[in-house]
């Protein structure tokens, strides 16, 4: 599900924000293609940007990936491959309640199975067909389950309250966090999955997007790199 135009609110407003190029990447879907192709796309598509960074007025030195939900599945993944593959390194990544385990047995998996727009089982409909016969625990597929976490790029991790992948994300930033990398984790209070989509009717969705352009754009221009986490900070509703 998705397109380009679903997520072009928030790659416009992450590019003026961070005063950055947003390559957004139109990979393909399940279950016509199934697991490695999305991930495969998105690793060829940095290696290209890689390559062709001046011909799009971009810095070939400074190129962060970043995604949403299954996008954020994709950076996460991204950074393993190029650390794993040895080519062209990102230099920051943006995961935006990403997707980083396909076990789904997390508390917040029970607490918020209903009613918060993404439910337990639409996610399992989405595993199935994503992978079909092949493991959920490939690293490529769940990154949490990578053997190491080290030699990864700096991240930003936002999560939702209400959503079931807020346990499964903040526990892939301890993950970084425990593996040397430096991390900024937050938790926006009283949001959903995809919040994020959302920024002209919900503050939240303004605040996170321009939170996480933030880091982006400090990472980008003065090399600042967040800190490494205990706990999620949590952006409650008098942020």
């Amino acid at each position: 599900m998705g397109d380009l135009d679903t997520v072009d609110v928030p790659c416009r407003r992450i590019a003026s924000r961070a005063g950055c190029v947003v390559v957004s990447v139109d990979y393909r879907l399940a279950p016509e293609h199934r697991f490695p192709a999305a991930a495969e796309d998105a690793y060829a598509a940095f290696r290209w940007l890689a390559g062709n960074a001046r011909e799009q007025h971009a810095d070939p030195s400074r190129i962060a990936v970043a995604g949403d939900s299954a996008g954020g599945n994709l950076a996460a993944v991204v950074a393993l491959m190029a650390r794993d593959r040895g080519g062209p390194q990102p230099c920051f990544q943006l995961l935006l309640y990403p997707v980083t385990d396909g076990a789904q047995d997390t508390a917040s998996y029970q607490d918020n199975a209903d009613g918060y727009l993404l439910t337990r089982e639409s996610m399992t409909w989405f595993w199935n067909h994503y992978m079909g016969d092949a493991d959920r625990t490939h690293p490529y597929a769940s990154p949490m389950r990578a053997a190491d976490h080290r030699g990864l790029p700096p991240a930003f991790v936002v999560t939702a309250e209400f959503d079931p992948l807020r346990d499964e994300g903040e526990a892939y930033a301890h993950r970084l966090a425990a593996a040397g990398t430096p991390v900024e984790c937050r938790r926006y209070d009283g949001t959903i999955h995809g919040f994020c989509w959302m920024p002209g009717v919900l503050d939240k969705g303004r605040q996170a997007l321009d939170d996480a352009a933030a880091a982006l754009g400090a990472a980008f221009l003065n090399g600042v790199r967040p800190h490494g986490i205990a706990n999620p900070t949590t952006m409650d509703e008098e942020a």
